[in-house]
């Protein structure tokens, strides 16, 4: 059964806007997405943090080897709606409003969770580089992200990094190479690939995702 933390963080994230989009897309996802998202989860076990929670539509993916989910939304109105869907979650999840620069644990996780959201960050290599430090070592990272494309992909979506986007996403960054990111912060990438999540002729920019695996030296 699943659970939930009332913490708030010390500066709410408030982005009505963002909140109220996010809400709206993430009830409508794509078989594709959702398949993507539930083997992104596979086979984990211990302890997990997952950062971005979102409206935690992760949640019921996570499989029973779990003992608990500790999930991170600063963006307050998507934390209440993460809270609810915490408490029917097949594991326990608490749900905090911090956000992952701030966040700390006196006990190391043994797997942290990215779902569509190092495209958001403000500074990534500080943000992998804090998740390599909440991780045990030989823990996971699994990502679920949207990545730089090539070509014309690629100038669309600097086009759209450089204008609109990231003001209606909520800092989304559709153009960022983070596989090497996550790399160069110092994990062992493992078992990645890229999918269409949609048709390549769709006019957005976030097309594209890449799932994997990545690992802490042990």
């Amino acid at each position: 059964m699943g659970g939930t933390d009332a913490t708030q963080p010390d500066e709410p994230v408030d982005n009505p806007f963002f909140a109220w989009l996010w809400k709206t897309l993430s009830s409508h996802e794509t078989d594709a997405v959702r398949r993507m998202r539930s083997e992104n989860l596979a086979g984990l076990s211990g302890r997990v943090l997952e950062v971005g929670a979102g409206t935690g539509t992760n949640f019921e993916f996570y499989p029973s080897t779990v003992d608990e989910v500790v999930a991170i939304e600063p963006e307050r109105r998507l934390a209440d709606v993460a809270r609810q869907a915490a408490a029917k979650a097949p594991v326990p999840v608490a749900v905090t409003g911090d956000t992952i620069e701030k966040f700390s644990s006196a006990q190391p996780f043994d797997a942290v969770v990215c779902s569509l959201v190092l495209c958001s960050v403000d500074d990534p290599e500080r943000v992998v580089s804090q998740l390599f430090s909440l991780l045990r070592p030989g823990g996971e990272l699994r990502y679920l992200e949207h990545v730089a494309g090539e070509g014309f992909k690629a100038r669309f979506q600097r086009l759209a990094d450089a204008t609109v986007w990231p003001r209606l996403f909520g800092g989304c960054h559709t153009h960022r190479h983070t596989e090497q990111v996550i790399a160069a912060g110092g994990f062992g990438v493992r078992g990645t690939r890229r999918e269409q999540a949609l048709p390549a002729w769709v006019p957005v920019p976030t097309t594209e995702f890449a799932i994997g695996r990545a690992i802490r030296p042990a």
